[in-house]
């Protein structure tokens, strides 16, 4: 009996994100597929192993479990480690080595110097900060000679935005794509080596019972970033929190759109959040970028006393080779319409919450 009560709860939940509803309980359980699938392999071993009376119905429920292992899997496969990818070496066209830090510190987090060592110890060319309010703007001002160009959004709403970069920044405009207290950032970035490249940053909002009641928000702000990244026709790095995980409806149609390839691929799952609890713990802080960036490197640092772990990625940039032209996806024809809707739902959501 646990085994058909355990392993049906299972499949139901596996099921759910599969609907088309954007409502947070329908699509809060995209998050947990690695913990679903070690879950459904834990179950079904057990059972294997106890379970005396294999009946007709446990039978079933032993089939469709190993079969919805199979379907979760398939869609997560690539990103582990012994995925093969195109680790391209640094050649006499290549640009220097660019180093990113992207740090969810979480607003209500006073441990400002914790954040200040971090940045002093890896001394990355560019470092993001998302949920950085007045009080993290102050506390970030003594890197402002350090990180002479910089980008300044300090908001209490938990969607404040910093960007400092040591590399020149020869324009940058920030976006509000769904919602006036939303910010996206566009920055122009050139290098030492006179390499261009655009950074783009994001945090959405996530569909949860505390915060948006669904993931239309979340999703109309991603593929509006993702249609000015391809607008872009740049090479272009977009890192942030994304509020979702890259095997969900929502994030396939960002890479489609934007023609970008997820860094994580090959890499393994690279969990940020939450830092303290380990079995609830998912990669929602993401990296994306154009075929002509070589990730070298993308990985968590140390945690700063915040609910996400920092994401630290070193990258160079190659335009004379399409060695990753075959990691690109582009958008089918039915799927550009999907785009345009979520877009406007996006829109609307933030218009119907103001009345």
């Amino acid at each position: 009996m646990w085994f058909i009560i355990i392993s049906t709860l299972l499949l139901i939940i596996s099921f759910i994100p599969n609907l088309p509803l954007t409502h947070w309980f329908f699509r809060i359980f995209e998050y947990g597929k690695i913990q679903i699938v070690i879950l459904q392999l834990t179950t079904l071993i057990s059972s294997l192993l106890i379970v005396d009376n294999f009946t007709i119905w446990i039978k079933i429920l032993q089939a469709l479990t190993f079969i919805s292992v199979l379907i979760h899997i398939k869609s997560f496969y690539k990103y582990n480690s012994f995925y093969k990818t195109n680790q391209k070496k640094h050649s006499n066209i290549s640009s220097k080595k660019i180093t990113v830090i992207s740090a969810n510190v979480f607003q209500e987090n006073k441990e400002y110097e914790k954040f200040v060592n971090l940045i002093h110890k890896y001394s990355p060319d560019i470092f993001l900060t998302m949920e950085s309010d007045k009080n993290w703007e102050k506390a970030l001002s003594v890197l402002d000679l350090e990180y002479p160009y910089s980008i300044k959004i300090g908001l209490n709403n938990t969607y404040g935005m910093h960007f400092y970069s040591k590399l020149q920044m020869t324009e940058h405009q920030v976006h509000y794509f769904v919602a006036d207290d939303l910010p996206s950032i566009e920055a122009k970035i050139k290098t030492n080596d006179n390499f261009n490249f655009t950074f783009f940053a994001i945090h959405p909002p996530p569909p949860s019972p505390t915060e948006e009641e669904n993931s239309k928000e979340r999703d109309g702000e991603l593929l509006s970033v993702a249609k000015k990244i391809k607008a872009n026709a740049n090479t272009t790095v977009v890192l942030g929190d994304f509020n979702n995980v890259a095997w969900a409806k929502s994030s396939i149609l960002f890479r489609k759109t934007s023609e970008t390839i997820d860094g994580r691929i090959g890499r393994g799952f690279i969990s940020s959040y939450h830092t303290k609890y380990w079995f609830l713990r998912f990669p929602i802080d993401l990296m994306f970028h154009t075929a002509d960036i070589f990730v070298e490197e993308l990985k968590t640092l140390e945690t700063i006393d915040s609910d996400h772990f920092p994401i630290y990625s070193t990258f160079f940039i190659n335009k004379k080779t399409a060695e990753q032209q075959d990691l690109i996806e582009t958008l089918e024809q039915e799927e550009h319409e999907i785009v345009q809707e979520v877009i406007v739902e996006g829109i609307n959501e933030k218009s119907d919450n103001r009345k």
